[in-house]
């Protein structure tokens, strides 16, 4: 399971969206998850779907990863998919068992929820995290928070606990996969028992996974005290970040697809 979360990697490419400014990808992003949750009626949620779908094709990303993406956050989608169906009021009744009661609508609303769920996770990644280097991503949010820093706000130190933060991601799960490897070699049984059990089974993990994180933030913070990094002031860039037509073009189609989905949700908005 812990093999499949891919939240943080980087996969190297030469597509479009690789060539794409770090700093459109993410307003890219806001306009993504804007799109997705502006989705109303099942026209214009296709009309998202398909968004998703050309995203992916253009990332060139191996299917396989994004669906793989997906099984550390099935128990969610399948636990909302249920509360929306058995606590969501409406007005056709589809069946009822004792004091449960199941709509049409719980139904429809979970349906278009699981989808959303889906879109959001597949979009955001293969736009954000799958194409765009740690380095790129932190000098695109240091660039547009840049504004920020003249009335005090530290943009460059966030952003770069930011890269860091998602560098040491896939770091720290393959360090958590070792651990528990290491304890289940030792007679450690993680997946039987009560409840309580199995998270007090947890603390093995937990502690040798701090102090390795620990560790690893140490080792971190010599090795740039020893480069000499004291911060974002007078330090130049390797590579400039510019816009070029692409960027713009992509930009209008994002904010074409939102115009369609909104009149999709005006046109149809008493449909099913």
């Amino acid at each position: 399971m812990l093999n499949d979360i891919t939240l943080g990697q980087f996969f190297p490419g030469n597509s479009l969206l690789h060539k794409l400014d770090p700093r459109a990808k993410i307003i890219f992003t806001i306009l993504y998850i804007v799109i997705i949750f502006s989705a109303k009626n099942p026209f214009s949620l296709a009309v998202a779907a398909i968004l998703a779908v050309s995203l992916t094709a253009l990332s060139r990303i191996n299917i396989k990863t994004i669906l793989k993406s997906m099984k550390p956050i099935l128990f969610i989608m399948v636990f909302t998919a249920v509360m929306n169906i058995f606590w969501t009021p409406g007005e056709n009744v589809l069946f009822s068992f004792g004091k449960i009661t199941v709509y049409y609508e719980g139904v429809r609303f979970a349906v278009m929820m699981v989808i959303r769920l889906v879109l959001l996770i597949t979009g955001t990644f293969v736009i954000l995290t799958y194409t765009t280097s740690p380095v790129a991503l932190t000098d695109a949010i240091e660039r547009l928070t840049s504004p920020l820093s003249k009335i005090g706000v530290p943009t460059h130190e966030f952003a770069m606990m930011m890269s860091i933060a998602l560098r040491f991601i896939p770091t720290l799960i393959d360090e958590t996969d070792k651990i528990i490897c290491a304890q289940k070699a030792r007679g450690a049984d993680f997946e039987t028992g009560s409840l309580l059990k199995r998270a007090k089974a947890l603390i093995p993990i937990l502690i040798p996974l701090f102090i390795s994180s620990f560790r690893r933030a140490d080792e971190l913070a010599s090795a740039m005290e020893c480069r000499l990094y004291h911060g974002g002031n007078g330090r130049t860039r390797m590579k400039v970040l510019k816009l070029s037509a692409r960027d713009y073009m992509t930009s209008l189609a994002f904010a074409a697809t939102l115009a369609l989905i909104i009149f999709l949700n005006t046109r149809f908005e008493a449909i099913l």
